[in-house]
């Protein structure tokens, strides 16, 4: 075991889990043993949530940009340690080296988005007649959570820490038991830039522990990225128990694809976007829609999908059951009469062959009714339908349940306006496979993509962590009286 037994973060402490009960911490590279992870008990959220509450008065009546203050130095702190956080990013999740850095990169572009919001909330004053006055404040929440996913070790709980904590909440975070070491990383370097201990805090666990926090009374709001099926389970159980939610799950993103791309950025991108973190994130291309004629650019696909190599440029996925998962769908394709163009089944890696690999998968001649085309594969693996028009392409993307994001690649602008307006999604790319907005634009899709109203990053986030006061006064009695004073 490379790594100490991994341990809760609670008031400013790392401490052991109430339980004796762990999983081990296997890294998707090589199958070697990184660590041990407890699943902690309801007892344990207790302990953070109280952690939380007490240090919660005073952290929300410090003004905003001291608060940020932390965040300057978070996010000097996160550049000071970006090799280290991306080597251990790539340890336990199994993405190459360059998206690890790459993920690092934007947990800086997060926190630097969270020291800009003291001029985003300085809140609306109005004279609304002669000697009254209105006037909006944000106030924190309180005690929050979020609970995290594999896929992104550190990105995704920057996403919810730089804003929540910097607009005056206390938070806890629940990270994905697969990969635990990231947040305890974070949990140092927040301390290190002098947030105040009960502030954040850290609790491991399996299902209990997101259950325990749907369910805790003192926990105002949660957020949660991961499948669309738990995401539903976790936006109803919160929201029956009177908290906000904002829970994020999967995808089926689609590229439509017309034969007057530009073939050499079309097959990068979508190569790119497909095979990109081993295809596990929410928004990689899974589902290519090409409209008339487009096998020249298939041809450049295919010979770029070639230029992926397992363990060279392409990670691992996060373990053998999910290796298992994406290679069943492949052979049902192929089963039901697909073309399998590029097969990455029974991909090894030499000198690591433990390891879970999957090698870049083109399909072609996929129909909209088979399981490859509408369901979240999570893999490195496109599957491609053929249409005749950009109308029927744009129905087998908006029949699909998901919301995530859609692309279209043309040179015609008025093609892609069309796109843009008609595709039922949250992201919308032109030319771009994988359509992140950058900050301060925020992150969220649409229909079974998002429960919850809001997105979780950007400007859109401080609706989602704060609550609106309005206050009314008035100070000169010798004023006129009016329906409005």
């Amino acid at each position: 075991m490379k790594y100490a037994p991994v341990q809760n973060f609670i008031n400013g402490k790392f401490v052991s889990a109430s339980t004796n009960k762990t999983l081990d911490v296997i890294s998707p590279i090589d199958g070697n043993h990184l660590s041990t992870v407890p699943l902690s008990t309801s007892n344990d959220l207790d302990e953070a949530v109280k952690a939380a509450k007490a240090a919660f008065p005073k952290w929300s009546r410090t003004p905003i940009k001291e608060r940020v203050q932390v965040f300057f130095k978070y996010k000097y702190l996160l550049e000071k340690h970006l090799q280290e956080l991306a080597e251990l990013c790539t340890e336990e999740n199994g993405k190459v080296i360059g998206e690890s850095i790459a993920e690092i990169e934007k947990c800086v572009e997060l926190t630097e988005f969270a020291t800009s919001l003291p001029q985003l909330v300085s809140g609306e004053v109005l004279e609304v007649s002669r000697g009254v006055e209105c006037r909006t404040e944000h106030a924190a929440l309180g005690v929050v959570a979020s609970i995290v996913p594999f896929n992104f070790p550190s990105m995704v709980p920057n996403w919810t820490i730089p804003n929540a904590i910097a607009l005056g909440n206390c938070m806890i975070i629940k990270p994905s038991e697969k990969v635990p070491l990231s947040c305890g990383k974070l949990a140092e370097l927040l301390k290190e830039a002098g947030l105040p201990d009960g502030v954040f805090n850290i609790v491991h666990g399996d299902v209990e522990i997101v259950n325990a926090i749907c369910d805790h009374p003192n926990i105002e709001a949660v957020s949660f990225v991961g499948s669309t099926k738990v995401a539903k389970i976790v936006y109803q159980r919160a929201t029956h128990n009177y908290k906000r939610c904002l829970a994020l799950g999967g995808a089926k993103n689609h590229l439509m694809v017309l034969p007057d791309a530009k073939e050499d950025m079309t097959a990068a991108n979508v190569v790119a976007s497909m095979s990109g973190c081993a295809g596990q994130r929410c928004m990689a291309a899974s589902a290519m829609v090409g409209v008339g004629n487009i096998d020249h650019i298939i041809n450049k696909i295919v010979a770029e999908a070639h230029k992926i190599i397992p363990g060279k440029n392409l990670g691992a996925v996060i373990n053998k059951e999910s290796k298992e998962r994406i290679e069943r769908y492949i052979t049902e394709a192929e089963q039901q009469g697909a073309k399998i163009l590029i097969d990455g089944r029974k991909a090894v890696v030499e000198g690591k062959e433990n390891g879970t690999y999957v090698g870049p998968t083109v399909i072609d001649y996929v129909k909209p009714n088979m399981s490859v085309a509408r369901e979240e594969i999570f893999g490195p693996v496109i599957s491609i339908m053929r249409t005749n028009t950009l109308d029927e392409a744009i129905q087998i993307e908006n029949s699909n349940p998901y919301g995530n994001a859609a692309s279209v690649f043309t040179q015609n602008g008025g093609y892609a306006r069309y796109v843009i307006e008609h595709a039922s999604a949250g992201m919308i790319g032109v030319n771009v496979g994988v359509p992140v907005p950058r900050e301060p634009f925020s992150f969220g899709g649409w229909n079974d993509s998002k429960f919850g109203v809001g997105d979780i990053t950007g400007k859109s986030s401080i609706e989602f962590w704060t609550k609106l006061k309005k206050s009314t006064t008035k100070w000169n009695p010798e004023a006129g009286v009016n329906w409005m004073s």
